[in-house]
């Protein structure tokens, strides 16, 4: 980055921690990584705004990445999946929190895209996979944590079989017409469920385009 993206990068980051709770590493994470490459709206690309992308996606707001990196309880993770790749953004962050990121994007264009962003911004421990997000990623399995980036009605077996003993799924779940950012922590059989704030995603799709 050079000093300008910087600059814009760090003053996100003070927005951001203004209005929710972040921690050191995260707030490092957002100066860290230029967001105006993963959005088509480059004059918008540091408000706190959601964005669109092609294919009816969107690059979610700031404020809703924050909450939802918070609310994985990172530091001791070393694996992440995450549902949804869309432009990258929130792989991105992941990234400089987690050591080894793994993201599924059901859109082709969305997913190779995606991958040559982080290969221009140097992000060698971000890895992207063109298929069905609900199917999750078996060969790397488990991880520590899982992340949904698009909203579910609920969480399909194959990916909490996947989540590793004690590890947290976080994802906007539809319920009573809302969609609530909602945290999920695994301990052996049973599953602890904490509901955190109302979001809004796009929905979670089945197959592949």
């Amino acid at each position: 980055m050079n000093l300008f993206e910087q600059k814009r990068c760090k003053a996100m980051a003070e927005e951001i921690a203004q209005k929710v709770f972040i921690n050191h590493e995260l707030f490092n994470a957002f100066c860290q990584v230029p967001r105006e490459i993963f959005s088509p709206l480059k004059a918008h690309a540091y408000r706190l705004d959601a964005l669109p992308l092609a294919n009816s996606q969107w690059i979610s707001s700031p404020l809703t990445v924050a909450k939802m990196t918070m609310a994985l309880d990172f530091k001791n993770a070393d694996s992440v999946l995450e549902v949804g790749c869309g432009s990258g953004y929130q792989a991105a962050i992941l990234s400089r929190v987690i050591r080894r990121v793994f993201t599924i994007e059901r859109i082709e264009k969305l997913a190779k895209s995606a991958s040559e962003t982080f290969r221009t911004l140097g992000f060698s421990n971000i890895n992207v996979r063109f298929d069905d997000g609900q199917l999750g990623w078996p060969n790397y399995a488990p991880y520590d944590r899982i992340l949904f980036s698009a909203y579910a009605t609920s969480i399909p077996e194959i990916l909490l079989d996947q989540l590793a003993d004690g590890g947290i799924l976080v994802a906007p779940i539809f319920h009573n017409e809302k969609q609530y950012i909602t945290k999920i922590t695994k301990n052996g059989l049973k599953l602890k469920k904490e509901i955190l704030d109302e979001c809004l995603f796009v929905p979670i799709l089945d197959g592949k385009e």
